[in-house]
């Protein structure tokens, strides 16, 4: 082979290696821009007509009146609702039809500001605002690396700083996963600190017991102040129904808590329906109603005023199993009803999310969680709540899945801000510049408009083989796996005043010598 020849070889492998290398770095840049939360410019979708909404609504009344709602170990939600008018018999109380819908309506806000550390994260929940939130809960983590394990407070970590770095991601989240190397009466502490060191997002308050629902409000506190405490949501909260029909001490003690320091609380009923409520779309979504109207006029008679959101969680039961099964078309009606039914009351709205059963990051995931995401987008939700990471019914935060999850979520973020009908969204100088059968690759408008014109995913590969064969043949698991090591390395946390930090250090010190450990 002459000099010439070879040198050619040499030039044409690296333009092949540039190429290679400007299409990692591609996939490396963000996928969607960091804006504090979604403005929706796009319609809801509703299944039902004015006559079916209404019929659920009476439903509804029928259940809170007929059978009630049992507020288990919590004398205060007995005496405040015996006040204002409904019937206590012993832990049970039955609601006259309408009055916890007029409880609610008459003061809860249509919509509400939860502050950031930085407020240009500061998020609208509510209205035509949509927020995306990591997945809440799960015990064990997963990953290429290490398989399926129980979570630590590492990993906690890990995801605060992932959900920090998504674009498409609006809020730190709660509990990403439990860490079950801290004694449980004291992770509660380390969860709230690492969300409020490691992340400039709004987060979520622990509802485990009221005392760390009062150590959650006091570390927001020692960020914000106390007055601006006092006259503004920082923290929110998922407070969950025992369906059927029962609030328990622990719950409502940790609401009590949130409302009277006027922070945020998701009455949020948890359904596997077929076990947990009627097998049918409309019976489930009669009981979501008025356990989540009971939680709701509970917050209200603790606080008018105090923020709160409709919250649902709603999935099918494998009748031949009993096992929750996810992304199927009945929990979708049952989120579209519900997300109108929140609209008809004035309040917000939370539902949605990555959800699947699935135990690795493969097909079915992919599928359960698209069909379950993208109905949340469409039906209005306006708090997204395990958004990103669910993985095996909520049992696991998957690293690999959170990131693919996220790059969902930046789609969705797309999405939602609709069609742009401006000059250039019209797009009749390029029309005008092309001559018919020629290409627009080269038009000027193209030129200019070309590297926000679609959606560039960071995970997805949409080259051609033989260069996803020569990149390393990757899944896109493996390719999540490579992206978030990456974005783990090159994470810096965003300032924080070191006075602060210290009086969080000081606080927590102080609370954990105060008890002994307790481990269950």
């Amino acid at each position: 082979m002459s000099d010439s020849a070879s040198e050619r070889g040499v030039q044409r492998r690296r333009r092949r290696g540039a190429g290679r290398e400007a299409r990692r770095a591609a996939r490396t840049r963000p996928a969607a821009q960091q804006i504090a939360y979604i403005t929706r410019k796009t319609p809801t979708y509703n299944v039902l007509d004015e006559a079916g909404l209404a019929l659920i609504e009476h439903n509804a009344d029928t259940l809170l009146e007929e059978i009630g709602i049992e507020f288990r170990e919590y004398p205060r939600a007995l005496q405040l609702f015996r006040q204002a008018g409904a019937d206590v018999q012993g832990e049970r109380v039955r609601f006259p039809r309408g009055l916890c819908r007029a409880i609610v309506q008459t003061s809860a806000p249509g919509e509400f500001i939860q502050h950031a550390r930085n407020p240009a994260r500061s998020v609208k929940i509510g209205g035509d605002a949509m927020v995306l939130v990591p997945a809440y809960g799960p015990p064990f983590v997963r990953d290429l690396d290490q398989g399926r394990r129980y979570a630590t407070i590492e990993d906690f970590r890990n995801f605060v700083k992932l959900a920090y770095l998504a674009p498409g991601l609006h809020h730190s989240g709660g509990t990403v996963c439990e860490p079950v190397d801290l004694p449980v009466n004291k992770r509660h502490l380390d969860m709230v600190y690492n969300h409020i060191r490691y992340s400039d997002k709004p987060f979520m308050g622990s509802v485990t017991h009221p005392d760390r629902a009062r150590d959650t409000i006091a570390m927001a506190k020692l960020v914000f102040g106390e007055q601006f405490v006092a006259e503004n949501c920082v923290v929110i909260n998922l407070i969950n129904a025992n369906s059927p029909m029962v609030f328990d001490a622990t719950m409502l003690g940790a609401a009590e808590v949130y409302a009277s320091n006027n922070q945020a609380t998701v009455i949020s009923p948890f359904i596997l329906a077929g076990a947990m409520s009627p097998v049918t779309v409309a019976g489930t979504s009669a009981q979501i109603l008025a356990e989540a109207l009971a939680g709701m006029a509970f917050t209200q008679l603790v606080k008018p005023g105090a923020p709160v959101v409709f919250g649902t969680f709603a999935s099918a039961m494998s009748m031949q199993s009993g096992a929750p099964t996810f992304g199927s078309p009945e929990p979708s009606l049952v989120l579209f009803i519900t997300a109108e039914l929140g609209r008809r009351l004035g309040v917000p709205y939370r539902s949605g999310g990555g959800l699947c059963a699935a135990k690795v990051p493969d097909a079915q995931a992919a599928y359960e969680s698209a069909n379950t995401l993208q109905s949340a987008m469409l039906a209005g939700v306006n708090f997204m709540l395990h958004t990103a990471g669910w993985l095996e019914g909520g049992l696991v935060m998957s690293y690999e899945k959170f990131i693919l999850d996220a790059d969902q979520a930046g789609m969705i973020q797309r999405f939602a801000r609709g069609v742009d009908l401006s000059e250039n969204g019209q797009a009749l100088a390029a029309a005008r510049q092309v001559e018919p059968g020629k290409h627009f690759l080269e038009c000027a408008h193209t030129q200019a408009n070309f590297e926000t014109a679609f959606y560039r995913s960071s995970i997805a590969d949409n080259n051609s083989f033989e260069q996803w064969e020569a990149e390393g043949a990757m899944d896109a698991a493996q390719r999540a796996n490579k992206l978030l090591k990456q974005q783990l390395t090159q994470y810096t946390a965003p300032a924080i005043d070191p006075g602060i930090d210290e009086a969080l250090n000081a606080f927590m010190r102080e609370r954990k010598n105060s008890m002994p450990d307790a481990h269950y």
